[in-house]
């Protein structure tokens, strides 16, 4: 992932996107008896997915519980943390109860399994250590592998997404006496303990470095110029005994003249360690306690952006002997190393990436005799050609070429970048996990590389969705059901929500893709503009955005800006970054300035007259009426004084447009115009609004479907209007927040119920409702499939007031099903608090799971399954009947 993945939300608190507050000061013109809010609040269920793109962005953390098999976690920047499912080979998302006030403890710089208690796991999350994070950091914990969490809040911040975001682990659970748990700060604030598993901390004050080294001491932003603080805490578990802590702990610090230190006495004391190498930062500490090493892998910067030099280093813990056993010189390295594991069935093999190395790919290492020898991923034949011992497939991920065909040495699609976390199964040595700028890779037949052989590289990412978005369009005809515009990776054209698109929108690729619009009445046409490395900013489709041509830039673009598309497609208006607004006809082969409107607008059109653009800038509404030549400001007050602002016109009427935005020191809200923004209303029923966006109108409803981000009634969350912002209901619920969600909404304009979210790194969200009598939508409703069936439930871990289970479902008929749904009732009071790969509804003692898109359909002799956690108290009996519709099943 590029350096572009700290803008989104960086750019959105720069307007004002991001405070909360009350309700702002009502338009001049608004109405002076407004009718008091009417608000449902969770009055429609629900069912909620992604479009399924997998991946997107950087996977900086991968742990596995060392005491339980197949329990693993991967943590992202900005994404959330998600655990890995081994029955689907499935990650699913933990952090999406993170609401809009703090949506920073999106972005986890730390996660820690306990090695005692395996139901326990632990978050240290928080995105950015200065003021563009409104909150400080905190602690999260749970005692039930994610499903929910208590929260400790900390005194200072954390840095999920900042640099040296890829070292660690900072938060580890002392394997011998787990209430204890230790936290590196940045910033200055030191090492931090608590002995009561996570719910309180405090500062242990006589360690001695707070770390040194910043990225950029002349960056005046707080980003590039924090101290990177303490970024690993490792235990040596043979110096303890269960119930007692470990004596020996080490700790690395962002300081290249004392990057490790130690205690011998479980944290009362601590000391330099004698000997260590110097002018480097320890990215990884991983302890061997069988073989007596510490292996720690060093970068002369903190990445995960640069490194330029590096090396690898053995410590023996019994003699105090450091070894250099970095597998190339040290001239010879242009990269750092940091992703570092040990193989804990044979602690003799060590692996070390080096996770800088760009150009042209990443290089993994791999020594089978602790560090004294090494082989690589790769080698040069004769350059440039390459002799590889793995080969990709990234056939369920395809679009991971970039549609690249580089010349050698580089090849698409690359082993990987940004590779800083790097992890051996510790129960299985075939398998390996690394996460890179855009995916996380795997591999399930490692050894392969021992015997000579190639083992073979996959994504291992599906449900791990972190892609930022910027704009999402859903045009009402074409093959297209959504149109997208991400930071990083471009966009995608989905034709098939449930499926990964075969690659992003190419020929031009943006490296940012900023704003997108389709021609309302010829969806056929479509225009994308972004952020580019070289060449042009603005790109045309004429089939419905299969594919792509280039335009030309005007003069001074510098960024994408935003862009709208006549309702003809005849002509466009563009409004780039580092140039003045600009309107063509055609396809932009020619440019023409804009009057009257100022640089840097955000611009729309109208959905039914084609000579009909809008513009906002600074509190003030722009409308032109001869195709964007010219723009007059309108005289409607009272909008917001910012430029936090999305707009858009309804489809299919002439100068209907709705306006959300505003910031709580001022106005903030949602406005409608009916006169093409020459006057506009304030909703006196809505509180806060960002975005704003229209779906297929509800049965016997005479406008289209409002869908809005938003504060309503004193809530925060996702709303719906059937009756033009006259009621309100919110669709969303606090299990289903994902954070920051105002940069893009809409409706679909062909099912209704159906909205499309942007977030800012969990991708993009859509969910359906259960409404089904009001005009479809949702999965097909509840399926009554025919013939035999047999249910498999199985208790898989079970702890004081929690149980995991998973569920299995077999069509022994001879029929397939196309949707299935499970019925059962507990016993003994037992509730369900998480459910994945199935949709549920729980009443009382009732449970009933329904299928998702994908496992719909269950052919004869077939199976599907899903698993949940749960709570339970006295007895946790297994359910006696199950049906399938009103189909009994056979209980195996």
């Amino acid at each position: 992932m590029r350096r572009t993945r700290i803008l989104t939300a960086v750019l959105a608190l720069a307007a004002g996107l991001l405070v909360g507050g009350g309700p702002s000061a009502l338009a001049a013109n608004a109405d002076p008896n407004p009718r008091p809010a009417k608000v449902t609040v969770a009055a429609d269920t629900y069912t909620w997915h992604n479009a399924r793109i997998d991946g997107g962005g950087f996977v900086p953390g991968i742990v596995f519980n060392r005491k339980e098999k197949n329990l693993a976690y991967a943590r992202t920047d900005i994404g959330g943390a998600y655990r890995w499912q081994e029955s689907t080979k499935t990650w699913t998302p933990l952090l999406d109860s993170v609401g809009w006030d703090e949506w920073g403890h999106t972005g986890v710089v730390s996660l820690a399994s306990d090695p005692v208690a395996p139901d326990k796991v632990y978050a240290a999350v928080g995105t950015y250590t200065n003021s563009w994070d409104p909150t400080n950091g905190a602690v999260l914990r749970s005692a039930d592998r994610g499903g929910s969490w208590q929260k400790t809040d900390l005194p200072f911040k954390l840095g999920g997404n900042m640099p040296g975001r890829g070292m660690g682990e900072r938060l580890a659970v002392d394997p011998n006496k787990d209430s204890v748990l230790y936290l590196g700060a940045p910033s200055g604030k030191g090492l931090w303990r608590s002995t009561d598993s996570g719910v309180t901390w405090s500062q242990v004050t006589n360690f001695p470095d707070v770390g040194t080294y910043v990225q950029d001491p002349t960056d005046t932003s707080g980003y590039a110029n924090d101290n990177q603080g303490i970024v690993w805490v490792t235990f040596d578990e043979s110096t303890g005994t269960a119930g007692t802590a470990t004596r020996t702990i080490y700790v690395g610090v962002a300081d290249q003249a004392n990057a490790v230190y130690r205690s011998t006495d479980a944290g009362a004391t601590w000391s330099r360690v004698a000997g260590q190498p110097t002018g480097y930062l320890a990215h990884k500490g991983v302890l061997d306690a069988v073989n007596g090493y510490l292996y720690i892998a060093y970068s002369d910067k903190g990445g995960p952006y640069d490194g330029g030099k590096g090396q690898l280093w053995r410590y023996a813990t019994a003699t105090g002997t450091w070894t250099d056993i970095s597998p190339v010189a040290e001239a010879d390295t242009y990269y750092g190393f940091s992703g570092l594991t040990v193989d804990r069935q044979h602690p003799g093999t060590v692996m070390a990436t080096a996770s800088s190395s760009w150009w042209p790919d990443t290089q993994i290492f791999r020594s089978t005799d602790s560090g004294g020898t090494w082989t690589k991923a790769w080698d040069y034949t004769s350059y440039p050609n390459r002799a590889n011992r793995y080969t990709m497939d990234v056939s369920s991920s395809p679009w991971l070429t970039f549609g690249a065909n580089p010349s050698p040495p580089e090849q698409a699609p690359k082993l990987g970048w940004m590779t800083e976390s790097l992890e051996i199964d510790p129960f299985d040595s075939n398998r390996m996990m690394y996460g890179t700028g855009a995916t996380l890779y795997g591999t399930e037949n490692l050894t392969n590389w021992d015997s000579g052989g190639q083992f073979t590289v996959k994504p291992m990412v599906r449900g791990l969705e972190e892609t930022s978005v910027n704009d999402l369009a859903a045009p009402p005809s074409g093959g297209a059901q959504l149109l997208s515009a991400l930071g990083d990776i471009g966009g995608f054209r989905h034709t098939d929500l449930t499926k990964v698109p075969s690659m992003m929108f190419t020929s031009p690729n943006f490296t940012t893709t900023t704003s997108l619009d389709f021609a309302e009445s010829n969806p056929n046409t479509v225009v994308r503009v972004g952020n580019a490395d070289s060449g042009a900013h603005i790109a045309f489709s004429t089939d419905n955005g299969a594919n792509w041509f280039a335009g030309t830039d005007p003069s001074g673009v510098s960024g994408g800006g935003t862009v709208a598309a006549a309702s003809d497609g005849s002509r466009f208006v563009w409004s780039p970054a580092g140039a003045g607004v600009q309107y063509t006809t055609g396809f932009g082969s020619s440019w023409s300035a804009s009057n009257g409107i100022p640089a840097g607008a955000i611009v729309e059109s109208d959905r039914a007259d084609a000579k009909t653009f809008y513009g906002f800038k600074s509190g003030k509404f722009y409308v032109s009426s001869d195709g964007g030549a010219t723009f007059t400001a309108s005289a409607a007050a009272g909008l917001p004084a910012g430029d936090s602002v999305r707009f858009k016109a309804l489809p299919g009427t002439k100068g209907d447009v709705w306006l959300a935005g505003g910031a709580s020191d001022g106005a903030y809200g949602l406005w409608h115009s009916t006169d093409s923004g020459a006057t506009f209303t304030k909703l006196a029923n809505v509180d806060q609004a960002d975005t704003i966006g229209f779906g297929k109108a509800a049965t016997g409803a005479s406008y289209q479907t409002l869908y809005t981000s938003a504060k309503i009634g004193g809530i925060r969350g996702i709303f719906r209007s059937t009756d033009k912002g006259t009621t309100w209901t919110r669709i969303n619920d606090p299990a289903h927040q994902w954070g920051w969600t105002g940069a893009a909404i809409t409706g679909d304009p062909r099912i209704y119920g159906r909205v499309y979210i942007s977030t800012n790194g969990r991708g993009i969200i859509y969910g359906d409702s259960s409404d089904g009598g009001t005009g479809g939508g949702g999965d097909g409703g509840t399926p009554t499939p025919t013939g035999a069936c047999t249910v498999t439930y199985r208790i898989t871990n079970q702890w004081t007031g929690g149980f995991q289970a998973d569920v299995q479902i077999t069509n022994t008929g001879s029929t397939p099903w196309n949707g299935w749904s499970l019925g059962w009732s507990f016993t003994d009071g037992q509730q369900i608090s998480q459910l994945w790969n199935a949709d549920y509804t729980q009443s009382g003692a009732t449970v009933t799971a329904k299928n998702v898109t994908w496992n719909a359909t269950v052919a004869a002799g077939s199976s599907v399954g899903f698993g949940f956690t749960g709570s339970w108290s006295g007895v946790n009996s297994k359910p006696g009947a199950f049906k399938v519709g009103d189909q009994g099943c056979t209980v195996a």
